[in-house]
């Protein structure tokens, strides 16, 4: 595990008082489109638009981008220790959800917050079109063999989310069908969080011009080559389509057992410092432990 040097940056520090705690829950309220509440009418209940959430906005921004990253690097830097207590405690289980379009930072995000992290209690699951075999059974069925145990955190990149938006824009399902999976993907993550599993999801929001700049970066760098898809412009041609999809997800996934925080990601530095410290938040709210020690290491010597 990383430990601080006496020239490590401090972490930002986190709320210490009920004033402060309340401000941070307020100031990330913000980014949050209103929940789902079971059994609610989705045509009577509140909804939110994308264009309520400003792709190039910096709410977690502590001065300018150099005070960014140093705050990013030791978010992540404490974030390491939290997950070696989460681990240490196996009381409880984290799935962190990725979802965004084409370059919004997935691959990023994971880089700059979760790099420190150690592997034995942190996986990544990056998920791809499903296989025949996959294909043969229902959507959730693999997404359900990859969720955390205990003492572990899963961050997907990409998600069972990709189940209502590629085959909506598509024409591959219908709305009835679509809505249907809005409430079997409720359901499941319900049954996640009734069970024991913290659920965190992250729309990482980023603007179309943000977008053709990351992908052009692709084209003109050779060491990007491997990143880019002729794919990429097929879907970037259908961004319209994608943006309500990803609006009409929001309005009807955002749950209290599974809320969806929308991350504005133009930035990359400030999307890494808004998703590590609704991290850390998260962790310091388990109320984390050691478990008791084993009696028999009382007066040990080695010799």
């Amino acid at each position: 595990m990383s430990s601080k040097s006496a020239d490590t940056p401090a972490a930002p520090e986190a709320p210490a008082n009920k004033a402060e705690r309340k401000a941070l829950a307020d100031l990330i309220a913000k980014w949050q489109p209103p929940l789902t509440e079971p059994g609610t009418d989705r045509k009577k209940s509140k909804s939110c638009s994308l264009s309520d959430f400003d792709p190039g906005a910096k709410p977690f921004s502590v001065g300018d981008k150099t005070r960014d990253k140093e705050a990013v690097e030791a978010l992540a830097i404490e974030l390491d220790a939290l997950q070696n207590l989460f681990y240490a405690d196996k009381r409880h289980r984290l799935l962190i959800i990725l979802q965004g379009t084409d370059t919004s930072g997935k691959d990023g995000t994971l880089r700059g917050v979760f790099s420190r992290m150690s592997p034995l209690g942190v996986h990544t699951r990056a998920w791809k079109a499903p296989s025949e075999d996959e294909r043969a059974h229902d959507y959730l069925w693999r997404i359900h063999q990859a969720v955390p145990g205990n003492g572990e955190m899963m961050i997907f990149n990409r998600s069972h989310y990709e189940d209502v938006l590629v085959p909506p824009v598509n024409g591959w399902i219908t709305p009835a069908q679509t809505a249907q999976r809005y409430q079997q993907i409720n359901d499941f993550e319900r049954m996640l969080s009734e069970n024991g599993t913290v659920v965190l999801k992250f729309m990482l929001h980023i603007s179309q011009q943000e977008q053709g700049l990351r992908l052009q970066e692709r084209i003109d760098d050779p060491t990007k080559h491997w990143k880019f898809s002729l794919g990429d412009l097929e879907a970037r041609k259908q961004w319209a389509q994608y943006q309500q999809a990803y609006e009409d997800l929001l309005n009807a996934t955002s749950t209290p057992w599974a809320p969806w925080t929308v991350v504005p990601a133009d930035s990359k530095t400030h999307r890494n410092l808004m998703i590590a410290t609704l991290m850390r938040q998260t962790l310091q709210q388990l109320d984390l432990q050691y478990p008791p020690d084993d009696p028999a290491l009382q007066g040990l010597k080695i010799v």
